[in-house]
């Protein structure tokens, strides 16, 4: 699977996402992932709940396509200052 199709994959299943994906750093394999998520959809959820919110997205491909996936999520608001 295509680091631009799990890209797809939130995009399309969260509002007005913008999800990218790379090879985890420090990592030696390529089967390790990471995604950084910024949605106005994690405004008022609770950590898990938006990490888990990423994982609904990605369905069954978390079982079959990808082995792992360290996840970062964000509200807009929350990336701009985090990029500050």
């Amino acid at each position: 699977m295509e680091l631009s199709d799990i890209e797809d994959l939130i995009e399309a299943d969260l509002e007005d996402a913008n999800a990218t994906v790379t090879h985890a750093r420090d990592e030696h394999d390529d089967d390790h992932l990471a995604a950084t998520v910024v949605s106005p959809t994690f405004e008022d959820l609770p950590l898990v709940q938006q990490h888990q919110a990423v994982y609904d997205a990605l369905g069954d491909h978390m079982t079959t396509d990808i082995h792992a996936l360290e996840v970062s999520t964000y509200t807009p608001e929350e990336y701009d200052e985090h990029e500050a």
